[in-house]
């Protein structure tokens, strides 16, 4: 079960994060299809990014209950995921460009500290 919990949290982690760094990537050539492109990229990423979200949580906290890391480390972690998500939300809901770039750069930084703070985790 070890195996399968790990597995599951690396494979949306990869979707979360990886999934954000390729869409910013992405957004500067989606501008020059369409104005609308970006918006339509990010509502369909964001079909399989939340669920990966709450895949990440669930095994995240069945992480927890089978670890005994640092509490100091996992409570960083776990602020940099609410962070995260919760950045990711204002994101999805901003209206102007500023708010738009802030709250995802936002999403991304504290995704990376959490994936770093993971891997740190499993060296605990």
């Amino acid at each position: 079960m070890d195996d399968l919990r790990l597995f599951l949290h690396v494979l949306a982690a990869t979707v979360w994060v990886g999934g954000q760094l390729v869409l910013a990537a992405l957004v500067p050539v989606l501008r020059r299809v369409s104005a609308d492109a970006p918006r339509a990229a990010a509502r369909q990423f964001n079909r399989v990014a939340w669920p990966a979200f709450g895949v990440l949580v669930l095994t995240g906290i069945w992480n927890v209950y089978e670890s005994d890391a640092g509490q100091g480390l996992l409570t960083a972690k776990l602020a940099a995921v609410v962070v995260s998500g919760a950045a990711a939300y204002a994101h999805s809901r901003a209206t102007s460009r500023a708010a738009l770039a802030g709250f995802g750069a936002l999403t991304a930084v504290a995704a990376l500290v959490a994936l770093y703070l993971g891997v740190a985790l499993s060296e605990d």
